[in-house]
């Protein structure tokens, strides 16, 4: 209970303190002061794990090197893809002009081709090559598609700048999610899967709030810069947007990069009853 209630106080207050920085600024004491709590609190929470009999999130869990570079991989993959599904909606209705239902049909394309890999095609793949790869590739073809959305112009066109973007990024959800959740499973003993399973999950979760809270931020703060200076409302919204999603990207193609050089080769996925832990948290997702 104290494990839960530290790690979420801490986690709130950071978002807020990043969220709120571009008002009261970053070097305000407001700010250095909610962070200071923050990382304090988080101190607490692993010390509380530490000590306790049965802890939130065993942290000897992460001496395992699949189950750490999986949860790390894990934030960045989060934190890429909260902030881009964020930041798109508002570039499409913001700056494009789309309907909240137009918004929802671009986004379509996407949808079906990650579900299309939740019906088993994701598995097939990561039977026959392991997680290794498919989670590099796959995040790779992320970062591809951020990076596609950090050109798209204020007059974008759907077929040309949207279109590509979204394909690319279903394609890479939907070959990343499951050998992720399955590198984080690799080592641990069948009896502990679903709970390394879940402390995925709980990385995915964090990642994704601390990933769109700061970028989040830096296109509020770019694009402030931009009317600043003079730059037209609409070319100053994008121009944020891109910084953005270029930072994305970044985070997608480290993630990429830590699967392929710290996860071990092959990956040999766990047994069956142990990948429909990972189905059951993929549907629920």
């Amino acid at each position: 209970m104290a494990g839960s209630v530290t790690v979420t106080a801490a986690l709130m207050i950071a978002v807020y303190a990043i969220m709120d920085g571009n008002n009261a600024g970053w070097a305000s004491v407001q700010t250095i002061g909610l962070l200071v709590v923050a990382v304090a609190l988080f101190a607490v929470f692993l010390r509380i794990e530490t000590h306790a009999a049965s802890p939130v999130m065993p942290l000897a869990l992460f001496r395992l090197r699949s189950v750490a570079t999986a949860n790390v991989v894990g934030v960045l993959w989060a934190a890429a893809m909260f902030a881009w599904f964020f930041l798109s909606a508002l570039y499409l209705q913001l700056v494009l002009g789309y309907s909240p239902l137009a918004v929802g049909l671009a986004f379509l394309p996407a949808n079906l081709i990650m579900g299309a890999f939740s019906l088993g095609l994701s598995e097939r793949i990561v039977l026959r090559y392991g997680f290794r790869a498919p989670l590099a590739i796959g995040m790779l073809l992320v970062a591809a598609s951020l990076a596609l959305f950090a050109r798209a112009p204020v007059s974008g066109n759907f077929a040309v700048d949207v279109l590509p973007g979204m394909i690319l990024l279903g394609l890479g959800m939907g070959v990343s999610f499951n050998p992720v959740l399955l590198a984080a499973m690799s080592e641990v003993q069948p009896s502990e899967a679903g709970l390394a399973s879940g402390v995925a999950n709980t990385s995915f979760m964090m990642g994704g709030a601390l990933g769109l809270a700061v970028l989040a931020s830096l296109a509020d703060a770019r694009t402030k810069g931009l009317t600043a200076v003079g730059v037209d409302r609409l070319d100053a919204l994008t121009g944020g947007y891109h910084a953005a999603f270029l930072v994305g990207a970044v985070f997608a193609a480290t993630a990429a990069a830590l699967g392929a050089l710290l996860l071990r080769p092959g990956g040999a996925p766990p047994p069956d009853e142990d990948r429909d832990v990972v189905s059951a948290h993929a549907a629920v997702d």
